[in-house]
Formats: C-alpha cells, sequence, structure tokens
C-alpha cells in the first residue's frame, strides 16, 4: 500500500507535496488538450441534438402524453436529472464529512468532490431546461410565478434545491479556497489573477480560523439538509406523497433516493480520484487507503439501496392493493431492472471479497467496480421515473399505458452533460488547486 512520507522543503519554502499538488497547473499538455478536444466534440454533439429537439418540438424525443395511444410524459431526461442532483448531494456530503467528523483519510479527495458538486448540480439544472422544451420558459414561466408555484410545482421546488444547494456549496468550496490562492500568490498562472482578486475580496492574513468555523457550520448545514430536506427529503417525497402514481407512493423513496446518491457520488469521487492520481501521479496524495475506505462505503450504501429494493418488491408483491402490485410486476419484469440489481450485487461482494481476504485488495479492480453504481442507478431512476408513470389509478384517457424507450436525442443529453463535466475538471485543475494544501502542510 502506497503511504505518505514526511515532504522535503523545496528552495522556495515550499514543501515537495505542495509542488506536486501544484503540479497539474503547469503548461497543458498533449493528453489534456487531446481530452478536451474529444469533450468539445461530445458537446457539440449534444447542442445538435438539443437544437433539433428546439426546431422540432419534443416530439422528436419519445416522451407522450399518456394520450389514447399510451405513453409518458417523463423519461430520461427526468431520470437523468434525479441521478445528477443524487451525485451532486453525495459529494458535497463525502467533503463536508472530513470536516464534521474528523475523516482525514479521505481529506485528500475533499475538494475534489466540492468541484463534483457544483458540476453535478449544473448538469442538473440543464436537465431541467432541457425538458421545458424551450429554455425561455424558465425566464417567463417558472421564475415570474415562483412565489405562487412553490406551492405546488414540483419543478419549483427542484429549482429552488438546485439553487439553494449550489449557492450553499459554492460557498462552502470559496471559503476552503481562500487560504490556499492567499498561500500561493505569485504561484498560480497570471491568466486568472481577476478571478483570484474577487475570490480573495477582504482577504486578512489572520482571516483562516474564522474561515474554518464557517465552513464548519456551513458542513453541518448541508449535512443536516441532505436526508431532511433535500436528496433524502424534498426530491423523494415529490414523487412518494403522489397516492394516484402507485409506482411510487411510500415511505421507502427518501432513505431509498438517498442511499443511491451516496452510492454513485462515492462511485464517482473514486473514479475522479483514480484518474487525477493516474494522470498527475499523486500516489503519494491520493494514496490506496483512500480507496479502500471509499470502496468499503461505496458497497455499504450500494447494499442499504438493495435491502431497501427488497422491501419494496415484496411489500408490492406480497398481497399489495391491487394498483401497487400491478406496478411492481411491471419493474419485475423489466430485465434492465435486474442488470441494475446485479451490478450492485456485484459491488458489494467485491467489497466483502477485500474485507474478508484484503491481500486481494486492488486499486484498479477496486475502481472498475466502483463505476458499477454509477450505470445502476441510472438505469434504476430511470426506470423508477418510466414505471411509476405507466400505470396510474386513474385512467385520464382511458388508454393504454404504451411504452418508452429513450431517443437518440434524449440519450445524446447524457453524452453533453458527462462532456461538461469532463470540461469542468478540465479548467478547474489548471485554476485552482484540487487538493488542500494543509494535506501537504500538516
Amino acid at each position: 500500500m502506497a503511504t505518505t512520507q514526511r515532504p522535503s522543503v523545496d528552495e522556495t519554502g515550499d514543501s515537495a507535496l505542495t509542488a506536486t499538488i501544484l503540479r497539474p497547473l503547469g503548461r497543458p499538455s498533449w493528453r489534456w488538450m487531446a481530452t478536451l478536444a474529444a469533450a468539445a466534440v461530445g458537446l457539440a454533439w449534444f447542442a445538435q441534438a438539443w437544437v433539433f429537439q428546439l426546431r422540432y418540438g419534443l416530439i422528436v424525443t419519445n416522451l407522450a402524453d399518456w394520450g389514447y395511444v399510451g405513453g409518458i410524459p417523463w423519461g430520461f431526461y427526468v431520470g437523468s436529472f434525479i441521478w445528477w442532483v443524487g451525485i451532486a448531494h453525495g459529494g458535497i456530503i463525502v467533503s463536508a464529512a472530513v470536516r464534521l467528523f474528523g475523516m482525514d483519510t479521505f481529506a485528500p479527495v475533499a475538494r475534489i468532490a466540492e468541484l463534483l458538486t457544483l458540476a453535478g448540480l449544473a448538469n442538473a439544472g440543464l436537465y431541467i431546461v432541457i425538458h421545458l422544451g424551450r429554455p425561455d420558459r424558465v425566464v417567463s414561466s417558472i421564475l415570474p410565478n415562483l412565489p405562487q408555484t412553490i406551492q405546488t410545482s414540483p419543478l419549483a421546488w427542484d429549482v429552488v434545491v438546485i439553487t439553494l444547494y449550489f449557492v450553499l456549496t459554492a460557498t462552502y468550496l470559496t471559503l476552503t479556497l481562500r487560504h490556499d490562492l492567499h498561500r500561493l500568490a505569485g504561484r498560480l498562472p497570471r491568466a486568472f489573477t481577476p478571478l483570484y482578486r474577487l475570490l480573495l475580496a477582504g482577504h486578512r492574513p489572520g482571516e483562516q480560523a474564522k474561515a474554518e468555523r464557517m465552513a464548519w457550520w456551513l458542513a453541518l448545514g448541508l449535512i443536516v439538509l441532505a436526508p431532511f430536506f433535500l436528496h433524502g427529503g424534498v426530491i423523494p417525497w415529490l414523487f412518494a406523497l403522489l397516492p394516484g402514481q402507485p409506482g411510487w407512493f411510500g415511505p421507502v423513496q427518501g432513505p431509498q433516493f438517498l442511499a443511491a446518491a451516496l452510492a454513485s457520488a462515492l462511485g464517482a469521487v473514486t473514479l475522479l480520484a483514480y484518474v487525477l492520481r493516474r494522470v498527475y501521479r499523486w500516489e503519494e496524495l491520493i494514496d490506496d487507503r483512500v480507496f479502500r475506505g471509499l470502496s468499503r462505503w461505496v458497497g455499504l450504501f450500494a447494499l442499504l439501496f438493495l435491502w431497501l429494493q427488497l422491501q419494496k418488491v415484496v411489500t408490492g408483491s406480497a398481497m399489495a392493493p391491487l394498483s401497487i402490485e400491478t406496478a411492481v410486476d411491471a419493474v419485475v419484469a423489466t430485465p434492465l431492472y435486474w442488470v441494475a440489481l446485479a451490478m450492485l450485487a456485484v459491488t458489494v461482494a467485491h467489497v466483502g471479497v477485500q474485507m474478508l481476504a484484503p491481500q486481494r485488495f486492488s486499486v484498479g479492480r477496486t475502481v472498475a467496480v466502483a463505476v458499477l453504481p454509477l450505470v445502476a442507478i441510472l438505469i434504476e431512476k430511470t426506470l423508477f421515473v418510466v414505471e411509476g408513470l405507466m400505470y396510474p389509478v386513474f385512467d385520464l384517457y382511458e388508454g393504454v399505458p404504451g411504452s418508452y424507450t429513450p431517443s437518440w436525442v434524449e440519450l445524446s443529453s447524457l453524452v453533453g452533460a458527462l462532456s461538461i463535466m469532463v470540461l469542468f475538471f478540465l479548467v478547474a485543475v489548471k485554476v485552482v488547486p484540487l487538493i488542500e494544501l494543509k494535506e501537504a502542510e500538516s
């Protein structure tokens, strides 16, 4: 297992680990440029698909109203929205837990998790705009009517929740960045000097202790909000409190959403940490203990999610009301549902084997398995949305349920969202240190 030794000090007075943290801020490599080009191509592909949707309308998707021939009004867009929000909320919980509970093993990936949250929330907001059909509806329909619709509209609640979490996370990140930016004055890229000045506005040499206290209280607020108000509260409640949709209705949605969010977010943090460690040779900063610990938490929340799914299936199929039984039967008859559960089961089994036989631990295999919850949760959340709309207890148009498969336009949105995530980190890694300097100074 890789270990971190006491760093030496170079001629500038900085530790060798500080120089290692600053390594990505140098001149872009050809690999960085190639990745940037690939992400730009992915974003361009999504842009042309979105323009196609804007030109011809949502009819180019496979979304539909119930109507006489059946169909569903929500699908991959809303499933992806839930997925990104979960990744974002889980990401900031990782960082907040490091500060609140002294989980120092994960301190090297805390800022990576914070940046993941910002990018995830941006993508979640993007999916709201895409699903509206026309971007101008944000300013013509949502914002002007927000004071009234906040009481009844799930869309209004989504906008409020995303905005609240984005502001809190951006404030939290700024507080933890200011000390590092001040400490590194003169060693940061000059091209971003205006941004650094903005982030350091009002900075005082002795403010670090106060900033740490403020960050601690913000971390506490984020930890409390997540299970009771955000991905363990408002978003699942928007589904669970609709008795007309038996596929959604029930108290299990809150803990299930939270478990899914944490499993997928920890998987994303694991993947990002591994990529950065390989690219920038950060083995002494992000050592094997980080991946061993992350894998155990991924396995724990994957296991919790599977257990909650078991509760849902058993109670929905054993002498349940006819409407609930019909909805549950539709879910268990879908092969993709079992593919998603199998991915999560493999994750749990892998963690179990590593705990029973520590000598079999492998960082590469751990990262590969950590990707499984990411894919599984996206599949499950899309099916959750689709199946929840497929069998409502009301018969609005006396039609048939119909079927749904995401169109190429809808799937292109995932290419675009992932490209945005890659572009975000490509820029971030050249602007700010992705690991807090206290990791090198301790």
